[in-house]
């Protein structure tokens, strides 16, 4: 192929890129133009020539990963998806935002063939490619061989001024440098636009500095459509091997309209027809049909992908040679990315006696994750600085650190966010059980990157500690009063908030085993709880169930259920006590976790909570909204409806109307008032 042939196909290859785009948002009507415009020569680039992926196996484990960081993006991945070869037939691109498409407004993991992690809400696409490169050194270093490199694969962002803006990206950028994760790269699109005008209007700092000051290798690109210049980036980026590498390419927002371009309108809506066409003729792109695809923009990518596939059966002989070298290996790295666990590991799950004494269920949590440990090599985390306070440690497993990844304990820092998108990243690697631990009210930090995790429905495992007003003397600053409504009220979380130690192995057994449902938050006691009299026996199954009886008390049907989680389980058993005293038949039930129990079949709900039995109580020291569905509109709910107070974690109970005599007080009067 001559130069100017070469060149014509190159600049065909780049406009199909965008007038896909183009011509996807203007058909919804909606969506966002200008960035794919300005990013199709990059992304030219880098998918043509160095990015390695196969279409016809889209989750190779040896892939690149490619993170739109700045999903709104959007209809520059599908383009390419769809031109690299991956199942997303043009068909879907003409159905671009529109119901039960594989082309959704922000790319959605599961979705569509190809897209890595859902982006979208800015700052979490890079945050959790960090974990995506962390899982890459941790894999490297335990199944990596010098003769046998399986997986050494790269990670790719590009990620807009509005990613780089967002406090979660600093987070996790300043872990990445600390952690040199050297085969992560961004490409950060310095377009000077927003959706209210030029950056300018509230963003005035040099990124590339920032980055340096980080510990990235920065990089400067003048021009993003100069091709030799992105590709000297990009090698240049693969060529460092001790840091992380940002390239600052400036571009200019819906390049190539006339009116357009370089301005805030050309980013978050249509260009409209009359600017559509104007742009087409600038750039010598026919105004029809629309969807215009020249056979030969195919070529590139298809190129691109028959490489990959070759690299796959290239990395498929290694992986042969792998399972003669290395059989036991071999044989641990497929059942992890089988999401199998180990056979027999249960048998290393502890059980309690109440003869054990009192234990916070945070301590229960560390030697339940000390047991279970090695025989579950995949099980790796940490916590936001908390790690003595949220027992999250590994004894005697080492700490990961960039000059040496083969521990098993991750230190996150100070950066709760990052942390949830940490997780996430290493989720997705499909080889690992990550978790992160840290106080419950921090939840609200990383609020937005369990929410991505819960709509991927990645098994990640968020360890919340000091879960109520009980914490005690750090006050209402630290105690978590609505942050249990917050977390049951996002769809595929599963909460749980355990009664004693028994509860708590049977909760990481349940996070263990059903990782198939999405993400779990364990929320667990600062203060010393009792091992509680049955729980040995019923707790695996009750908690895999949700809720469970936990006792019955009285010589006759019970007047009144009590339902409780947590610390006020024990409560509850006490109140059941005085009120069996007092001659009234009581019935305790144990609801770890509301999300377990709906799931259950309508027969075990009605066994648990008898329909004909009304008098219900509730009792948990949080806000009270949520339980009116267990409770009935008659029933009694016993909650916390202000902030809470510093002193000892006793006082409060006694403020706050937490102590069997007081429970029982309310349970008399709802009683009298039905009689």
């Amino acid at each position: 192929m001559s130069p100017s042939a070469a060149t014509d196909l190159t600049e065909t290859t780049i406009n199909t890129i965008r007038f896909l785009a183009v011509d996807m948002v203007q058909k919804a009507n909606s969506g966002h133009p200008g960035t794919p415009m300005a990013q199709a020569p990059l992304a030219y680039q880098l998918w043509s020539r160095h990015l390695r992926f196969n279409p016809k196996d889209p989750d190779w484990p040896n892939r690149d990963r490619f993170v739109l960081s700045c999903g709104h993006a959007s209809a520059l991945l599908y383009s390419l998806l769809h031109l690299s070869g991956y199942d997303l037939p043009k068909s879907e691109l003409e159905r671009f935002r529109q119901l039960h498409s594989q082309t959704p407004g922000h790319p959605e993991y599961g979705l569509t063939p190809g897209v890595e992690t859902t982006t979208g809400p800015l700052g979490q696409g890079i945050s959790t490619a960090v974990g995506m490169a962390l899982a890459q050194r941790l894999l490297a270093n335990r199944f990596n061989r010098p003769e046998l490199p399986l997986l050494d694969y790269r990670i790719w962002v590009i990620a807009s001024d509005g990613d780089l803006m967002e406090g979660i990206s600093s987070e996790a950028s300043s872990l990445a440098a600390h952690q040199k994760l050297d085969r992560l790269t961004v490409f950060y699109d310095d377009n000077h636009i927003t959706i209210d005008g030029p950056t300018t209007l509230a963003f005035s700092e040099d990124v590339g500095k920032r980055y340096e000051a980080y510990g990235w290798h920065v990089q400067h690109v003048a021009d993003a459509n100069d091709l030799e210049a992105i590709d000297e980036a990009i090698v240049n980026a693969k060529n460092e091997t001790e840091r992380p590498s940002l390239v600052v390419f400036r571009s200019h927002i819906g390049f190539g309209s006339p009116h357009k371009q370089d301005t805030a309108s050309a980013h978050g809506s249509p260009l409209g027809a009359e600017e559509v066409e104007l742009t087409k003729r600038n750039l010598g792109w026919p105004v029809e049909p629309t969807f215009l695809i020249p056979e030969e923009a195919y070529r590139p990518f298809r190129e691109a992908a028959e490489h990959g596939a070759q690299e796959e059966e290239r990395w498929q002989a290694m992986l042969e040679r792998y399972r003669q070298a290395e059989p036991e290996l071999a044989a641990e790295l497929e059942r992890r990315w089988s999401q199998a666990l180990p056979k027999g590991w249960e048998s290393h799950l502890p059980s309690f006696t109440p003869g054990d004494g009192p234990m916070a269920t945070r301590s229960a949590s560390g030697k339940v994750l000390n047991a279970i440990c090695d025989s579950l090599p995949e099980l790796v985390g940490g916590s936001a600085d908390l790690t003595p306070s949220n027992d999250t440690y590994l004894n005697e497993r080492g700490n990961i650190e960039a000059g040496d990844p083969g521990g098993r304990n991750f230190h996150f820092g100070i950066r709760e966010h990052a942390m949830g998108a940490v997780l996430s990243g290493l989720a997705l690697a499909k080889a690992f059980i990550p978790y992160g631990g840290t106080f419950l009210i921090f939840s609200d930090y990383m609020r937005p990157a369990v929410r991505l995790a819960a709509l991927m429905k990645l098994p990640a495992i968020y360890v919340y500690t000091h879960d109520s007003i009980f914490l005690g003397e750090d006050g209402p600053t630290h105690q978590p009063v609505s942050q249990l409504l917050s977390l049951r009220s996002i769809p595929n979380l599963t909460v749980l908030r355990p009664a004693d130690a028994n509860e708590t192995a049977a909760a990481w057994r349940v996070a263990l085993t059903q990782r198939d449902r999405g993400p779990v938050a364990l929320v667990l006691t600062r203060q010393k709880l009792p091992v509680l009299e049955g729980t040995a026996k019923l707790a695996q199954e009750g908690v895999e169930r949700g809720a469970y009886v936990l006792s019955d008390e009285g010589e006759s049907e019970p007047r009144v259920v009590l339902i409780a989680t947590g610390s006020e389980v024990s409560l509850a058993i006490a109140a059941q006590r005085l009120l069996a005293a007092d001659g009234i038949a009581t019935r305790v039930v144990s609801m770890p976790s509301q999300e377990l129990f709906l799931a259950q079949s309508p027969e075990y709900q009605r066994q648990v909570l008898p329909q004909s039995l009304d008098q219900r109580v509730a009792i948990e020291a949080a806000i009270p909204l949520g339980w009116e569905r267990f409770v009935g509109r008659q029933g009694l709910i016993i909650g916390v409806t202000r902030f809470g107070a510093s002193a000892p974690y006793k006082e409060l109970a006694e403020e706050f109307g937490f102590t069997p005599e007081k429970v029982v007080e309310k349970i008399k009067e709802l009683l009298a008032g039905r009689q």
